[in-house]
């Protein structure tokens, strides 16, 4: 074992042979010069972790140039010994900063996260917080180091009358460091103790029915994909993501049923929901005719993707019907047709547990004990519950607009 003071004459004077030879430095124990057969130059230092029965482990300080001069490796060696010293492992350490650096950096944090997420709904959210507030705030900053000033600072930044987005970009951080402590890439959640939001004020706003009436007429004129999907979120009293997901394999016209998976509800739960005469028609023209396909998207862009110009298609909706009522609707967003229908249903005056059915909701009637023992799909009740719909559109329908 070759050994002398390592230097810049000494490390010159290194020469290749059959196979990787060293230099161990007289000075500082551990410290050397390593040449390849190819005759490539690198600073190393050797140890052991847990003394003499343990075995010598080697961690490459870097190839000689620069930054790595004899000096500046005998300084870094130095270092590195010294965290030995103190049973710090440079090549598990070295390790862990690699992966922090690649792995664990939030930005590709975030897309693995992204990708185990389940749920059309969810996975639509996480993506858009992700993209709009965590990654221009984290960047490539280490999961590891992110602390809980860095999650409040985020949250504040926010404008305070978003709450419901405070919420949703609470709810997906505090989500993906749950995921990030049972996979064991860190030890404990940033924000573990903090406060959830306050949450959104329920809404009170349902449509009357010459509102409904407007919204009605209005839809055709607007995107071909947008106007269907209002007509059958009032139709149908499903959420919006449910409806411009529909795929024709979940349809059956002659039974006239639509069988909503699981994977695509807000609880996970499946639904099936009858399909009344406006709903029918409504898919018709979408199908061309009495024949629908056997699969596929119903309501995919020019591109084959699904529809997501919600925001565009609402400001055109609103403006076609300013223009035809003389003045704007007061605010309402999509989501009020579902409550409309279940506000109306009241007044049809169908049983509060066959709404809950037909919206999917895990309501009273459908927790605890009962919703385990109670089984029964009211498939019966919500086909005359939506019929009934169906008649009280139709009525609103003929009615003629107050010019």
């Amino acid at each position: 074992m070759a050994t002398g003071k390592i230097s810049k004459r000494s490390i010159d004077a290194l020469q290749p042979t059959t196979g990787n030879s060293f230099l161990w430095d007289t000075d500082l124990r551990g410290f050397g010069g390593k040449i390849t057969p190819g005759g490539f130059i690198s600073y190393v230092i050797q140890f052991r972790m847990g003394g003499r029965e343990s075995g010598t482990r080697r961690y490459t300080i870097g190839p000689h140039g620069s930054p790595w001069t004899p000096a500046t490796a005998r300084a870094e060696a130095e270092r590195l010994l010294m965290l030995v010293a103190q049973g710090v492992d440079p090549v598990e350490a070295n390790k862990q900063r690699r992966r922090e650096a690649v792995d664990l950096a939030f930005e590709n944090y975030a897309e693995l996260f992204e990708r185990s997420c389940k749920g059309e709904g969810w996975k639509r959210m996480v993506e858009r917080v992700i993209r709009l507030y965590l990654k221009p705030a984290l960047r490539k900053k280490p999961l590891p180091s992110i602390t809980r000033p860095d999650v409040v600072s985020i949250i504040d930044q926010m404008p305070e009358e978003q709450i419901a987005n405070r919420r949703n970009v609470f709810a997906v951080m505090r989500r993906m460091f749950r995921w990030a402590v049972s996979r064991g890439d860190i030890e404990r959640s940033p924000m573990e103790g903090m406060e959830t939001p306050p949450p959104v004020r329920p809404r009170d706003r349902w449509l009357q029915d010459d509102e409904l009436r407007f919204v009605w007429d209005a839809a055709p004129e607007c995107h071909r994909c947008f106007g269907p999907i209002v007509r059958l979120l009032i139709t149908t009293g499903q959420r919006r993501e449910e409806v411009s997901g529909m795929q024709w394999q979940e349809l059956d016209r002659k039974e006239r049923i639509w069988t909503l998976p699981g994977s695509r509800t807000k609880n996970r739960e499946p639904n099936t929901i009858p399909l009344n005469d406006l709903a029918v028609a409504e898919l018709d023209r979408q199908a061309r005719g009495e024949q629908w396909p056997r699969k596929g998207r119903i309501f995919a862009t020019a591109s084959g993707a699904g529809f997501r110009g919600y925001a565009k298609g609402k400001v055109k909706l609103d403006g076609i019907i300013a223009e035809r009522r003389g003045d704007a609707l007061p605010p309402w967003r999509l989501h009020d047709l579902r409550r409309t229908l279940a506000s109306d249903f009241q007044r049809l005056r169908v049983r509060f547990e066959v709404t809950e059915a037909i919206l999917n909701h895990v309501g009273a009637s459908r927790a605890g004990v009962a919703g385990i023992y109670q089984r029964y799909n009211w498939k019966d009740e919500k086909r005359a519950a939506l019929d009934a719909w169906n008649a009280h559109l139709i009525c609103i329908l003929q009615v003629p607009h107050d010019r």
